[in-house]
């Protein structure tokens, strides 16, 4: 588990620079999280996450370039270690069933409480998957209506 003297090392990737920002505030506010870079592409993440092989990096699914649901299993080849969050408006099941698909441990909506993304981004950082329980729901639902559990 992270503590101060061993932070979860997080790179940002959002194209909207007050998003970014807004999350830098959020997560410097804990002490167990430490934002080491930030990206408004897809392109540019990916570097990032090269050059500071980070614990966790938090994808907006929607950003110029590349799209970010095909950039995920390149990301996770490219460096294993680095667990990814997506981070989105979309609460649609299919986009969350495609993240997590892709290689993402954890995806949460842009609404949720400040307190869900840090839960998710530590989850993600200890290996584990999170899923909002509402999305969850819709998404078993959703499987169970269809006959299909793929």
């Amino acid at each position: 588990m992270a503590d101060r003297a061993n932070p979860v090392r997080i790179v940002l990737a959002d194209d909207h620079q007050v998003m970014r920002r807004g999350l830098q505030l959020l997560l410097d506010a804990e002490p167990d999280l430490d934002v080491v870079g930030q990206a408004g592409d897809v392109e540019s993440a990916r570097s990032l996450v090269r050059e500071q092989r980070p614990d966790v990096l938090l994808l907006d699914v929607n950003m110029p370039g590349e799209p970010s649901l095909e950039a995920i299993p390149k990301l996770r080849a490219e460096a294993p270690k680095t667990q990814i969050v997506v981070l989105t408006m979309h609460e649609e099941p299919e986009v969350a069933q495609a993240a997590l698909r892709a290689g993402a441990l954890a995806f949460v909506v842009k609404h949720a409480a400040d307190n869900e993304l840090i839960h998710a981004i530590r989850r993600a950082a200890a290996g584990e998957t999170y899923l909002n329980r509402n999305l969850a729901g819709r998404l078993a639902a959703k499987r169970m209506l269809k006959g299909s559990w793929d």
